[in-house]
């Protein structure tokens, strides 16, 4: 069984910053991508950030100079480090990763629980 723990959300003021975590744990044979999307109320889910399992990154133009993903493969850990909020980026945000277990080795699609972020004006 995978797991994928978000941490790191919760409420901040426009100009400030926050740093999302999540952890991928359980029988994993291989992380292929990882990435974060999020939804807002009445919104559909978009991409906000992806890794590759070799470091490329691709973002959402929304996010550009203001959002670095990374990853740190020793820990099956994807990061979003989020500077320069904005009231727009409110949302719930889901960690997703693309990777093969150890029992069946065929990649599949995981995501995480969703946490919070709220950008007060």
């Amino acid at each position: 069984q995978v797991q994928l723990v978000e941490s790191g959300g919760g409420l901040v003021q426009a100009g400030g910053s926050l740093r999302l975590s999540c952890a991928a744990s359980g029988s994993i044979f291989s992380i292929n991508a990882m990435g974060w999307y999020r939804q807002a109320p009445g919104k559909q889910r978009e991409l906000v950030a992806g890794i590759t399992s070799g470091g490329s990154t691709n973002y959402a133009d929304s996010v550009k100079g203001r959002f670095t993903i990374s990853r740190d493969n020793t820990k099956n850990t994807v990061y979003l480090q989020m500077n320069s909020l904005k009231p727009e980026d409110t949302a719930v945000y889901y960690c997703h990763a693309v990777l093969s277990t150890i029992r069946t080795m065929i990649l599949y699609d995981y995501w995480g629980q969703g946490t919070q972020v709220t950008v007060s004006p």
